[in-house]
């Protein structure tokens, strides 16, 4: 079957459009950046470059599919131009009428658990999209998953960098409401079994995890995960909503937003008297919670230059060693297998949650410890006998790419060098890296180069040197670029290695 598929780049989109294609179906992915997002598919994803609000995007985008599954949404409000109305009612309406037009006969529409009976605005604006669906002349199916959690969701994925990054956490109300998350791979799985099931019509279903969970045992989770705990202040709702706007008029992330802390005193949960269709009518066996969270820690999505704040600065540091005992491949090798001793302790501690990897190999998340930081993230994207390159993950304070290389020079000269793009990862954080942070790379990097010095047993020809220039117009588009193209290698490598046998 060609399937249709809006929302196709988010968390759900993304586990949707690997089930189906797993599955043998045609998938149109329908998104803003569609032509860059089917980069990460191998073979049966096509790009459909439109938009739920632009009615004229969508004009002709269904023909020849067989069904529509419909994800496309958002959890919170940017006004003037992205509101629930715009975008989750307003939006499932285009995509119905062109549904219509087109004659797809099945329409899948992603709803929320507690559509039906919350108060918060979002729940609302579900709930008046559910109603148009239910108007659609095919077969049309609505499915209410709870929280769906995965690598940048807006809810548990955000707990987490807060819980790994943050000293203290407020939390709302008692942080005991309870509310029942579904991972997404197993809700991709369940909505590509549905595209074949035209049993399932003109009905609704509810799909959840098999736990119940709350903030309390979700921040008691992730620090048993991260070995983190910070501490837990009282916030009532009232106040809560207050500070997560202010907190947002200045670009700081909370866990949740306005509309969330409503969602959250709903209770989001299977209703009473209903059965989690997930397992009753899907057959799927739900991802366990901890084994679930203990997977989103290691595959939280990566954050390149292009996704920071700021100016783009390249900053080089390296040495010219004479004397060397070790060829330049050699010295990088050592440098790669003992990276850890390498870093200063002070300033980088490498591998400071239990089980995450201290050698940097490709494909490896490494889990760093950082001064007034936390825990952060790097993914090795690129691993050579003579260079490799990391990019940060969500989290970080930079959006960065960094790259470690030796190579040869002339006069039996070997050259170690590390090259960071970087910008800040938020305003909050080109904050804290304008008063310390600036300062803290340049001692740690310049300790890393002279340690590699130390270890060649030679001498450098000048010392450590460095270098720091900011890089506007076609520059700074080629690093971004450069960056955004290995991380869409590294997500193709990953689809080609799950689609294998």
């Amino acid at each position: 079957m060609r399937v249709f598929v809006t929302g196709g780049s988010g968390v759900v989109g993304t586990a949707t459009v690997r089930s189906l294609v797993a599955r043998g179906h045609e998938v149109r992915l329908c998104s803003r950046n569609a032509q860059r997002d089917v980069e990460r598919w191998p073979h049966g994803v096509e790009a459909c470059p439109a938009s739920v609000d632009d009615v004229a995007s969508l004009r002709g985008s269904m023909e020849g599919c067989d069904a529509v599954i419909h994800v496309a949404g958002i959890v919170a409000e940017e006004p003037p131009d992205i509101t629930f109305q715009r975008v989750n009612v307003d939006g499932t309406q285009n995509v119905l009428r062109e549904a219509e037009r087109a004659d797809v006969g099945r329409f899948i529409y992603v709803s929320s658990l507690g559509a039906d009976r919350g108060t918060s605005n979002y729940h609302r604006s579900k709930r008046a999209a559910e109603g148009l669906v239910r108007q659609f002349r095919g077969g049309w199916l609505i499915l209410r998953p709870g929280n769906v959690y995965g690598p940048g969701d807006e809810v548990i994925s955000l707990l987490l960098k807060t819980v790994r990054t943050l000293p203290a956490i407020p939390v709302i109300d008692g942080g005991d409401q309870p509310f029942q998350p579904i991972f997404a791979e197993d809700l991709g799985e369940a909505i590509a079994a549905a595209v074949a099931r035209p049993d399932l019509s003109r009905t609704t279903l509810e799909l959840a995890g098999a736990e119940r969970t709350s903030m309390n045992d979700l921040l008691d989770r992730f620090s048993r995960i991260t070995e983190k705990t910070p501490l837990r202040i009282p916030l009532p709702s009232w106040l809560a909503e207050a500070g997560t706007r202010v907190a947002g008029a200045f670009g700081v992330d909370l866990p949740v937003n306005v509309d969330q802390l409503q969602m959250l005193v709903e209770e989001n949960v299977i209703s009473p008297g209903e059965t989690n269709a997930l397992v009753t009518t899907f057959k799927i066996t739900p991802t366990p919670l901890d084994d679930g969270l203990r997977r989103l820690a290691d595959e939280m999505p990566e954050q390149t230059p292009a996704d920071g704040t700021g100016r783009l600065h390249r900053r080089r540091y390296w040495a010219d060693i004479a004397e060397c005992e070790l060829t330049a491949t050699a010295l990088f090798e050592r440098f790669r297998t003992n990276f850890k001793t390498f870093m200063p302790e002070a300033a980088i501690e490498v591998g400071v949650e239990r089980g995450t990897p201290c050698v940097p190999d490709e494909g490896e998340t490494l889990t760093l410890g950082l001064p007034l930081r936390g825990n952060v993230q790097v993914r090795v994207l690129e691993v050579d006998e003579r260079w490799m390159t990391f990019v940060t993950v969500e989290g970080h304070p930079l959006a960065a790419a960094i790259r470690f290389v030796t190579e040869d020079q002339a006069d039996d000269i070997v050259r170690f060098e590390i090259q960071t793009y970087d910008r800040a990862g938020s305003l909050m954080d080109a904050v804290m890296l304008a008063i310390v942070g600036d300062l803290l790379k340049d001692a740690t990097w310049r300790a890393v180069v002279q340690r590699v010095i130390d270890e060649s047993n030679g001498r450098a020809v000048g010392g450590v040197q460095h270098s720091d220039e900011v890089l506007e117009g076609e520059e700074a588009e080629l690093v971004e670029q450069w960056a955004e193209a290995l991380v869409m290698a590294e997500r193709r490598a990953e689809e080609a290695h799950r689609a294998s046998p």
